[in-house]
């Protein structure tokens, strides 16, 4: 019955906007009057009961000079916010003159509790007042939503006889309501919406990793979920849920609280009055407005489930000039001891931010509870290989495979979001892997697993149906080799990548005479080179007894005495190699095998090794297209034939 009812009263108020807005404004401006109105009217039938309470609180607290009220007024309403306005919304329908009810309403808005204040705030909802009086439409659009058709109140209409005309809307419904209705805001404004809305298909399935490998061990007791890109909140919210859900399953109680960062202003008070609408106070007090990258809402917290699809392929150039540029930047966040190294940057391009924010929540694991953290992120396919080794995004995914954080990877079907087609991939995470995971990560390739949509939404022609997600959690929690799901070592994901060098050699010049020149950019240029001249020495080791050619000590003779030296190297014939850290032998034997049989005289240098991470889905995934019979071959090319001699006929007589 209420999901029935909820999707009743989004579609009336839907019709709202059409209604009352149109040629007053844009259709894609109709979200800014009507999310904050549906918000108002809601949060006015919650208080209608306890409004009498209030302002008797209200005088009682002026004629006792109370400054601060919030507290005592929160508790007279019964509720995490309140309007100590004289009026309630009905009250304002009398208002018969234009100036009048402006100069109310406001007073109305201006009633509410701090918490309701900053939504409005933020959903500008001030501004659309001088549009709304001046299309005469303010009346009218209050009218609508209070037409007694429709019932906003958690609270049933009764009939005379006590008989339940309309059913109350609970919290869970008006939560449907509000989604509903942003879900259709979306749509119009398809262009915008991947900034801010997941689908609810990829968000479950994300919670069920992160949740199910750890049902069993949770217990009654209270949790933290944080999502620091939680645009309207979908992932916190869904994640209450599915923790609740499963914790029913195994007979224990627990309590979620929710807390998120969004830097969006309109986003982070749809977010932040969905939370209130739902009933959730308390838990929006818990949302936070401004960028997560250069002002860490939660810089002393920790968070025993953490979920979130941050902005891909989007600038943080103006976070990083906030932080004191990439040479100031002094995050502990960002900059960690890893590798021996205790300034170890995982700092990235500044044109691309995503896997800051896996590092930012990697930052809030629990490190002293026996489930530590579990992590779900979504990423396009750049966090997988962008970033050469000892660049941030490499750097990132060594810090994290060589923790052994990583426990999956989920690749997921094309056009699963809003407003793009392109790859994207479930990152899942855990600072306490199971036994059987330890040293090990699993890809998984769900790309063909999915249900096309009927009609499209923006770009998205397909979703996960319930079949889909619980084939991926059985695949993954199975932590078997298939065709679909791969299991390496952590290792098999490093490289190192070293700066291979070939001798100068200049022709016309003794190589003494070459060894003691320093202009030998100079000499390069006026001189031909050939294979057969000889290399520029540029060292003498004369009290070095053992040459090392691989590292660029030769033997030689100078001035007929035996001596190690190094050579010139040409800059020209530089290359560099990627060496699997899997390669037995390691660099040497990689050289030996791969370089020195077509290039004797190169060595590798060996203050230029770096250690990069990179994870292919290709290599691993890559399915040939099978190749064509002959006999396939052969009727196509034998129809060509015929079709041509037709031709070839028809020219002939014409």
């Amino acid at each position: 019955m209420v999901a029935v009812s909820a999707l009743n009263v989004s579609g009336f108020i839907w019709g709202i906007a059409d209604d009352v807005l149109r040629d007053v404004f844009k259709r894609g401006k109709y979200e800014d009057v009507i999310l904050p109105m549906t918000v108002i009217r809601r949060l006015d039938a919650v208080l209608e009961p306890t409004k009498d309470a209030v302002l008797r609180m209200k005088d009682h607290l002026d004629d006792q000079g109370v400054v601060n009220q919030e507290g005592a007024l929160r508790q007279a309403s019964g509720q995490a916010f309140y309007n100590a306005s004289p009026f309630r919304l009905r009250d304002l329908l009398s208002k018969g003159k234009q100036q009048q009810l402006r100069t109310d309403f406001e007073s109305y808005l201006d009633g509410f509790s701090p918490n309701v204040q900053e939504v409005l705030d933020k959903f500008k909802f001030r501004n659309q007042i001088p549009t709304l009086m001046d299309a005469d439409a303010l009346g009218f659009l209050l009218e609508k939503f209070l037409d007694p058709s429709i019932n906003l109140s958690p609270r049933p209409v009764l009939n005379g006889d006590g008989s339940v005309r309309l059913e109350g809307l609970d919290n869970h419904g008006m939560g449907t309501v509000f989604e509903e209705l942003i879900r259709r805001f979306n749509e119009e404004n398809n262009e915008e919406a991947g900034e801010h809305f997941t689908p609810r298909d990829v968000v479950q399935l994300m919670a069920r990793l992160v949740f199910l490998p750890v049902a069993e061990q949770v217990k009654s007791g209270t949790y933290l979920v944080y999502d620091g890109a939680c645009g309207t909140g979908g992932m916190l919210t869904v994640a209450d849920e599915t923790l609740t859900q499963l914790a029913s399953e195994h007979g224990k109680d627990v309590s979620v609280h929710l807390y998120g960062q969004e830097s969006t202003p309109e986003t982070y008070a749809i977010c932040k009055a969905d939370l209130i609408l739902k009933g959730e106070g308390v838990e929006a007090d818990n949302i936070r407005h401004g960028s997560t990258l250069s002002n860490d809402g939660f810089p002393a917290h920790e968070f025993d489930f953490m979920l979130s699809n941050p902005p891909y392929g989007k600038s943080w150039k103006t976070d990083l000039e906030r932080m004191g540029g990439k040479s100031g930047l002094v995050d502990m966040r960002f900059i960690v001891e890893h590798a021996d190294d205790p300034d170890y940057s995982l700092v990235t391009r500044s044109s691309d931010g995503q896997m800051l924010f896996l590092a930012n929540m990697l930052s809030k694991m629990k490190q002293d509870t026996a489930m530590g953290s579990r992590i779900a992120e979504v990423h396009n396919g750049s966090s997988l290989f962008t970033g050469d080794a000892g660049q941030g995004e490499s750097n990132i995914r060594r810090w994290i495979i060589e923790n052994d954080w990583l426990e999956a990877i989920v690749a997921l079907p094309l056009n699963m979001f809003y407003n793009t087609g392109i790859a994207t991939y479930i990152w899942v995470l855990s600072n306490r892997k199971a036994g059987h995971r330890r040293g090990k990560v699993q890809l998984i390739d769900a790309t063909q697993w999915f249900e096309p949509l009927r009609k499209n939404l923006g770009s998205k022609n397909c979703e996960l149906s319930g079949g889909d997600i619980q084939r991926i959690c059985e695949v993954f929690e199975a932590f078997e080799e298939t065709e679909e799901s791969k299991i390496f070592p952590n290792e098999a994901f490093g490289y190192l990548k070293v700066t291979v060098d070939r001798p100068l050699r200049l022709e016309g010049i003794e190589p003494e005479r070459a060894y003691k020149a320093r202009e030998i950019k100079d000499l390069k240029e006026e001189l031909a080179r050939s294979e057969t001249a000889p290399p520029v020495i540029k060292r003498v080791h004369r009290r070095v007894s053992e040459p090392d050619p691989l590292r660029g000590m030769f033997a030689a003779s100078v001035n007929g005495k035996p001596a190690v030296v190094e050579y010139e190297a040409d800059r020209e014939l530089r290359d560099t190699e990627q060496i699997p850290l899997t390669e037995e032998g390691g660099i040497e034997a990689f050289l030996r095998r791969e370089v020195l049989p077509y290039a004797p005289d190169a060595w590798y240098v060996a203050s230029s090794v770096k250690v990069g991470y990179e994870i292919s889905f290709a290599r691993h995934f890559y399915k040939p297209t099978p190749l064509r019979s002959l006999e396939e071959i052969r009727a196509d090319i034998i129809e060509l034939e015929r079709e041509t001699e037709g031709l070839m006929a028809e020219v002939v007589s014409a």
